[in-house]
């Protein structure tokens, strides 16, 4: 197949904007695949930052950084990403490459704990204040779900009115497939 899957996709997008010495945010660290991923991205000499609200996702992320050798070049926090800013130390404001956020529940776990359009939007708005120039958020939008559809419609009004002087912005969907499958909307900083 020439097209790219959803997720291989994503990771094309991330590859293509970190390298060594980066820095880069897991915004929905989940079961940390994209931490583990993005930290051997970023090499030894960069650094990822991962954020998420649940317990259960920063110890299953801890596991799989500690099991693969990853873990010294990531830092975790239990918060949402809607803090990104403030939490962020400043020496790597203008620094970040690379953002990912996977949206919807955490899988395996309460599906009632889902990101919220509001937040998500937030989160953004910081990156853009925060990233480097060329720098990449990619969204993974999962909207099989009641909440997922909100934010997925949230996020299609909201990403449509950014400023193309600040940023362009790309959706990347197979749009005839069942089931809701999930899609992309990719944001690069000018």
């Amino acid at each position: 197949m020439i097209f790219e899957k959803i997720l291989p996709f994503a990771r094309t997008l991330l590859t293509k904007s970190l390298s060594a010495g980066s820095i880069a945010i897991d915004a929905t660290i989940g079961n940390g695949h994209d931490t583990a991923f993005l930290a051997t991205l970023v090499g030894d000499d960069g650094h990822v930052f991962g954020f998420d609200i649940q317990q259960e996702a920063l110890d299953n992320t801890k596991e799989r950084l500690a099991s693969a050798h990853l873990l010294e070049r990531v830092t975790l926090f239990r918060k949402g990403h809607e803090h990104i800013k403030e939490t962020i130390p400043l020496p790597f404001h203008q620094k970040v490459q690379a953002a990912i956020f996977n949206l919807g529940y955490l899988p395996g776990s309460d599906k009632k704990i889902v990101t919220q359009p509001e937040t998500t939007i937030a989160a953004i708005n910081q990156l853009l204040d925060i990233m480097a120039p060329n720098g990449v958020i990619v969204l993974v939008i999962y909207h099989g779900h009641k909440e997922g559809k909100v934010e997925r419609d949230a996020l299609l009004r909201y990403t449509q009115t950014i400023d193309q002087q600040l940023a362009q912005v790309l959706k990347y969907e197979f749009i005839n497939q069942k089931n809701n499958p999930p899609f992309i909307i990719a944001i690069e900083k000018k």
